[in-house]
């Protein structure tokens, strides 16, 4: 005598009470992490918002350093206006396109040589040898150094009449005479690079170093054991691995050299040929106390960034073959 198999109702009740229940738990999370962040948004606004949306004000404005409250509206005539059959503005200024030029040719050159030889400190910090410890820690001491200070510093050692720059190529036989490094237009502005590669290295090298240190063994092993190239290793899997943390330093290098003002400023002051963005809306806004126009000078600055910082992580995630 068979016994009748009984079907189980499916337990639809059940399961739409468990989604119910994850969907309440998420949203908690959500409003939980939204009032933790609020008093840093509202930080952030109060810090940064207003003073970057008085800016924008200031700019469509004929402000000045001593009367700010006093300001006319007087719409884009900071960045282009036609007057008596010529153009002025910010747009027009040949000294403006001169200072996005040298801001571009510097975050270019200096990111560029910051990785390369970032990555070759990060596989030398990375190797086995006696004593590493203290190198990492040496290798630090750029970084952390203020920038004014390593900047004076550099100041000092490239003048051209006492520093110990010249002092040691003329004794090698490199020179014959004093280079003015930071007052000549052919040499100050890679000078500047030098100095500012010489400072952020050890950043770059601390990020590639962190993701080199998070690899896989058994992939070098198996190439070791197969007798690959260690050049070919480097090129078809360490340097792909380390891709991510490679773009998370270029990315902050990149914001950092696209507003620098320091480290140029200290070494070579308001020169035109190392005149970036930044010293340009300095020099409007307090030496020549237009504030509208600096103001002007600086939402360019921001505009210019913003939109370098949005193509770069587009072609970031197109390269890791993120999706949208």
């Amino acid at each position: 005598m068979s016994t009748p198999v009984t079907k189980r109702a499916p337990q639809v009740g059940r399961s739409s009470a468990a989604g119910y229940r994850g969907t309440k738990v998420r949203r908690q999370r959500v409003r939980a992490a939204w009032l933790f962040l609020a008093p840093m948004l509202v930080a952030l606004a109060l810090v940064a918002g207003w003073p970057l949306l008085r800016t924008f004000y200031f700019s469509f404005t004929d402000a000045s350093l001593s009367d700010t409250a006093g300001a006319a509206f007087i719409g884009i005539e900071n960045y282009l206006v036609f007057e008596d059959g010529a153009w002025y503005g910010l747009l027009t200024d040949p000294v403006w396109w001169t200072s996005v030029w040298n801001t571009l040719y510097f975050s270019v050159v200096s990111v560029s040589l910051e990785v390369v030889f970032g990555i070759i400190v990060a596989l030398l910090l990375n190797a086995e040898f006696k004593g590493r410890m203290l190198v990492r820690a040496a290798v630090l001491i750029p970084w952390a150094i203020p920038t004014i200070v390593s900047a004076k510093m550099w100041a000092w050692m490239l003048n051209d009449q006492f520093g110990i720059i010249n002092h040691l190529l003329m004794a090698a036989g490199i020179i014959d005479a004093p280079i003015a490094w930071t007052a000549s237009a052919s040499y100050s502005m890679w000078a500047v690079i030098m100095v500012d590669v010489w400072k952020t290295i050890p950043f770059v090298a601390l990020l590639v170093l962190a993701a080199l240190q998070m690899l896989p063994k058994d992939c070098y092993e198996a190439a070791e054991v197969d007798g690959i190239h260690p050049v070919k290793v480097f090129f078809r899997v360490t340097l792909p691995l380390i891709t991510p943390a490679l773009l998370v330093a270029v990315i902050f290098r990149l914001l950092d050299a696209l507003r620098v003002f320091d480290v140029i400023y200290v070494l070579t002051s308001n020169s035109t040929s190392t005149m970036t963005m930044s010293i340009y809306a300095r020099q409007q806004l307090v030496e020549f106390q237009d504030v509208g126009y600096g103001s002007a000078a600086s939402t360019m600055l921001f505009l210019i960034i913003a939109l370098a910082v949005v193509i770069y992580l587009y072609l970031g995630r197109r390269q890791l073959g993120v999706d949208q």
